[in-house]
């Protein structure tokens, strides 16, 4: 019963995230250093595989990342696109049918300098961006890398 309570416990597409997410670390233990170019590739890679309405909103966020603050290293964390500063997440991107959810996400980690007092949002659901959304979104990547 135990193993039927543990197998419940998580979604079919959690456990695909972990799963995607265990052999990220094990090819980075395994000293397959990438490059910065090899790791935006298979971001690249990753996004052109989703289905349109997430494909068109990861390729805008991640142009905006890019240009935005350029220092922000691309790379695949649970599967999903993702932005790191000295290794760590800054931010990332939740396509909208990974978990099978109504939209999409932008989200932001502990390294992000997104503090305002003692309150602040750390993620955003997004289902279109338009010219205000994408400015917003550039200032929240900025600061957050700041």
């Amino acid at each position: 019963m135990a193993k039927e309570s543990q197998q419940s416990a998580f979604t079919e597409e959690e456990r695909a995230a972990m799963k995607e997410h265990a052999q990220e670390v094990k090819a980075t233990r395994r000293g397959a250093r990438k490059t910065k170019a090899d790791a935006e590739a298979a971001l690249l890679e990753k996004i052109a595989e989703m289905p349109d309405e997430d494909r068109v909103l990861a390729e805008r966020i991640h142009a905006i990342v890019k240009e935005s603050a350029p220092e922000l290293a691309p790379k695949l964390w649970y599967g999903m696109p993702a932005y790191a500063k000295d290794g760590k997440v800054v931010c990332f991107f939740q396509a909208a049918s990974k978990f099978k959810a109504r939209y999409a996400t932008l989200g932001f980690n502990d390294p992000a300098n997104l503090d305002d007092g003692n309150m602040w949002p750390t993620a955003f659901g997004l289902t279109k961006l338009t010219a205000a959304e994408e400015k917003t979104i550039s200032a929240l990547v900025r600061q957050a890398a700041s």
